[in-house]
């Protein structure tokens, strides 16, 4: 349901009751009760509209909700708790702006890697419905997953909407290996990989169930802050996270989300390499073209490109305070070059595999060691943009 006149008025009201100027009434009939103003009262509404919600549960009001993240050491991936279904499962899911799909194993699937995870039993949801068409997806990596779609009542953070799910019922051998259970996409539908299926935000914007059609992101980083208290905030944005404004970034192309990057420099130095990217919480690291790459570790003493390890940095880096900048929308964001020293080869060398690598021209991929450092708001209006600002640490 959407919210209605008598919702808002009931919200208004609220609101008006807490803050209200003193009140002289000379009644006829009655007894007159003045209000006083509460002069260290400070405007709440998100609290307003959460008791509102559990005052009158049968109305859906705007809201957000906050997703807690458990990260992956070290900074490898990021997965937060869905529940699904009535009474209603929990699953584990990777949320991935690089793919649009939600999906993770049905009871019925047998494969090794399903077996490792979380099954989903629809047989035991009253609310789910079957949909009873085929689905797969594969990724990047080469790891593939298929199975059956259907659709059930999914919740994150509280917001709840009737979703069209994957239930797989195939799973490659990658993903046994994965602590979460499932993929939970946050790319824009023209990527699903059934034509027609709606994304979790398409269907929570449209039941009018957000405050703001906004996806914010908080990923913590083990350097940084211990890689604790991320977080996926759903409606909302929440501006103690990072310091200074956010800059919207216009997607040039919906599907993935996809920006133009103008620039790349080290310490402020332009480097003359730009491209069309995308931000991508699915992915690990930072990938970009090879001359790109190239012209990057080109400028940090030590790196080199070994064809077996892709480039590697001296793990000393991490104490390095410079920075590699990335221009977006006019204004240049960081990463340390202290994360580039991502994680020791472990052969004594005393290398690190870098957490910025090459082989993707033509579309570089701003994955968590960007988005590690910089605030990221995925704003799905009718002009599509991201909001980016530096962590505040």
């Amino acid at each position: 349901m959407k919210v209605t006149a008598l919702v808002v008025s009931l919200a208004v009201a609220v609101l008006a009751v807490v803050d209200a100027s003193p009140l002289k009434i000379s009644p006829k009939h009655g007894h007159a009760v003045p209000l006083t103003r509460n002069p260290n009262y400070k405007h709440n509404t998100h609290a307003q509209i959460a008791k509102l919600n559990k005052r009158y549960p049968g109305v859906n009001i705007l809201a957000t909700g906050s997703v807690p993240l458990v990260n992956v050491h070290p900074d490898l991936e990021y997965y937060g708790t869905v529940s699904v279904g009535t009474p209603a499962q929990n699953v584990k899911l990777d949320f991935d702006t690089g793919s649009s799909d939600i999906w993770f194993p049905s009871s019925t699937c047998t494969t090794a890697a399903c077996k490792k995870h979380v099954r989903f039993n629809s047989a035991s949801s009253s609310t789910f419905q079957k949909d009873g068409r085929k689905w797969n997806i594969g990724y990047g990596d080469g790891s593939t997953a298929s199975g059956i779609l259907g659709s059930d009542i999914v919740s994150v953070g509280g917001i709840k909407v009737r979703q069209t799910i994957g239930l797989a019922t195939a799973e490659s051998s990658q993903f046994g290996s994965s602590p979460e259970d499932g993929l939970f996409g946050l790319g824009f539908n023209t990527i699903e990989s059934v034509s027609g299926v709606k994304t979790f935000l398409d269907n929570a914007i449209a039941a009018g169930a957000l405050t703001s059609p906004v996806v914010s992101v908080f990923l913590p980083s083990v350097r940084r802050n211990g890689g604790v208290g991320g977080e996926y905030l759903f409606g909302g944005i929440d501006s103690t996270k990072y310091t200074g404004s956010l800059t919207y970034v216009p997607v040039t192309e919906k599907g993935y989300w996809q920006v133009h990057i103008s620039d790349a420099s080290i310490n402020g130095v332009s480097l003359g390499q730009s491209s069309e990217g995308i931000i991508d919480t699915g992915t690990t690291l930072v990938i970009v073209g090879d001359a790109a790459a190239a012209a990057i570790h080109k400028k940090i003493s030590g790196a080199k490109n070994d064809p077996n390890n892709g480039w590697l940095v001296p793990c000393s880096l991490k104490s390095n305070t410079g920075n590699v900048g990335f221009k977006l929308g006019g204004k240049t964001f960081n990463v340390p070059l202290a994360d580039l020293a991502y994680e020791d080869l472990g052969d004594g060398s005393g290398n690190c595999f870098s957490g910025i690598q090459g082989g993707q021209d033509g579309l570089w991929i701003l994955g968590d060691v960007f988005i590690k450092n910089n605030y990221c708001v995925f704003s799905q209006t009718s002009s599509p943009s991201i909001g980016i600002a530096p962590l505040a640490y």
